[in-house]
């Protein structure tokens, strides 16, 4: 998955929330590479924990994306 700077995926998907969509962040992990993706819609965090390895990130160094959930408003 193609990553981008933390503060500009905030700025982007800060639109679709203030529109009423739900949005999930994703990121890669650094250790393992898995994709993964925050269960909590709406929020955006600076480090996560592996799924698959059990390791931390950081996302605010490392980048991320987010998903955008089109068919479901707040």
């Amino acid at each position: 998955m193609k990553v981008y700077p933390f503060n500009d995926c905030v700025t982007q998907a800060s639109k679709f929330m203030e529109d009423g969509f739900e949005v999930h962040q994703q990121w890669n992990c650094q250790h393992c590479l898995i994709k993964q993706t925050m269960e909590e819609p709406n929020a955006f965090f600076t480090r996560g924990t592996c799924e698959n390895c059990g390791k931390e990130t950081d996302i605010r160094l490392r980048g991320c994306n987010y998903m955008l959930i089109a068919g479901r408003r707040r």
